[in-house]
């Protein structure tokens, strides 16, 4: 099933739209026209930055903040966590639980080719605080995965994403229940702390410690 998740979480985000003085574009156009982008932006230069991890680890920065609301997320990963943090706890914990994940699944937006995605019609009305992009990912060996990618709207008027549901499987749900116990063994600092200097290792030891629970 997270074989989808590397190039699903790069996939709503990894293609900067311009910065236009314009309406904000709805989810459902955002994945469109990033699904679209992305195979534009990895023509060519796909062992390039096999073999450069700090490009590909730039690639993901330039182009996933924008679309990425990394605080936001953080504090759902958090739970209940994030009432008792400081802000600068919060905002410590955000970039340094953001890079671990963009260093845990860089080589799945290596994964992406034209036409791997399949956007669905968004039905309904809009919610702006959370909004579905409901997409089929198709795998190497043709298998079709559910991924749906969640949308809030924010007070600047943008649309950026928070969560990835794989195959009913929430990433924010996920990864809250590895971290509120790794919170309770230690301390929400202790836990920043493996992150920044460990990276995708700390999150790995997550994973290992969730499965043998």
């Amino acid at each position: 099933m997270w074989r989808a998740l590397g190039f699903s979480l790069f996939l709503l985000l990894a293609a900067a739209l311009p910065a236009a003085a314009q309406a904000a574009p709805e989810p459902n156009a955002v994945v469109q026209g990033i699904a679209d982008d992305l195979a534009k932006a990895l023509e060519g230069r796909k062992e390039e930055l096999r073999n450069d991890r700090e490009k590909l680890i730039k690639l993901i920065d330039d182009t996933v903040l924008p679309h990425f609301d990394i605080d936001y997320a953080s504090i759902l990963v958090l739970g209940q966590n994030a009432r008792s943090a400081t802000p600068e706890q919060r905002a410590r914990f955000a970039r340094a639980f953001y890079n671990s994940i963009s260093h845990r699944y860089a080589e799945g937006l290596l994964n992406y080719t034209r036409g791997r995605v399949n956007v669905m019609p968004f039905k309904g009305e809009l919610n702006d605080k959370r909004s579905l992009v409901r997409t089929e990912v198709i795998l190497d060996d043709g298998k079709k995965v559910p991924v749906d990618y969640v949308f809030r709207k924010t007070k600047e008027g943008d649309w950026k994403a928070y969560d990835v549901i794989i195959e009913g499987i929430s990433y924010v749900t996920n990864y809250r229940n590895q971290v509120n116990a790794e919170i309770a063994k230690s301390s929400l600092d202790a836990l920043t702390t493996r992150l920044e200097t460990q990276g995708e290792k700390a999150l790995e030891n997550l994973e290992k410690n969730a499965k043998s629970q």
